[in-house]
């Protein structure tokens, strides 16, 4: 994912301000990936000098971790860990909750202390510094977030991914169970990778169900894993044509006029 700005790390003629980790989402699935560039035409438009590590760029460890092999998380985050001092990176952006909890979370533990951001507040940072210009124009639309368990209850940031929606004047409604006590897509619980447990309702459509009930236009959504699960779920209960689920990215892209032609 080369940018305008600048492609791999390496190759950068000079030092970027962030790192972009891309994470494996972003790296192999094509629905991930049009919210990385869409987050990527935003740094552009602002004028960020970003990088990435490219082929140097490995799994945080976040799934072995979290499958109990911690041996090969260390092994991974130690690997990771020296690529980027080797790089001397300060700052990284991550578009996954579950990369940017490990980065933040877990890796300064194994000695790698770095300023990390959700790719949400950095966009919030962007616009509050004027580098993001935010025209009169609002979306007339009504839309439901739906909170990453990896951003807002294992992080507590609920109010960046808000914060872009009112921007663009969305007219952003909540769930019943939202925020501290969000109802997670089930991804984060292996369920993406499983069949449900016998007798239970795939949590996913659960969710979907949920978000559905309240009518929104657009469900909105700032994890690669929620947005493969709800997006299923509208599919499953054959929304399609009534309710698009989107990353803020890409809503923030469009009402910029920087979506993809």
């Amino acid at each position: 994912m080369a940018g305008k700005l600048l492609s791999t790390w390496a190759a950068a003629s000079e030092k970027p301000e962030i790192l972009y980790w891309v994470g494996c989402a972003a790296s192999f699935d094509d629905r991930a990936q049009r919210v990385a560039q869409a987050f990527v035409r935003l740094l552009e438009a602002a004028g960020v000098r970003w990088g990435i590590l490219g082929s140097e760029e490995t799994c945080t460890g976040d799934p072995a971790k979290r499958a109990g092999n911690d041996f090969l998380f260390q092994m991974l985050a130690l690997q990771n860990i020296q690529t980027l001092k080797n790089y001397e990176v300060q700052e990284i952006v991550a578009t996954c909750p579950h990369c940017f909890n490990t980065l933040k979370n877990e890796y300064p533990q194994l000695g790698g202390n770095f300023k990390v951001w959700h790719h949400s507040q950095y966009l919030v940072k962007l616009i509050r510094e004027g580098r993001l210009r935010l025209t009169q124009d609002r979306k007339k639309e009504r839309v439901v977030f739906h909170d990453p368990c990896y951003l807002g209850r294992a992080n507590g940031e609920y109010e960046a991914p808000r914060f872009l929606l009112r921007a663009v004047g969305m007219s952003a409604i909540e769930s019943p169970r939202s925020k501290d006590f969000s109802l997670c897509c089930g991804a984060g619980g292996a369920q993406m990778f499983k069949e449900p447990e016998p007798g239970r309702k795939d949590i996913n459509i659960e969710r979907t169900e949920e978000l559905l009930s309240l009518s929104p236009q657009t469900i909105a959504v700032g994890c690669p894993f929620c947005m493969t699960m709800i997006t299923d779920g509208v599919k499953h209960l054959g929304a399609t044509d009534k309710t698009r689920v989107r990353d803020i990215a890409e809503i923030l892209a469009e009402y910029l006029g920087l979506s993809e032609t």
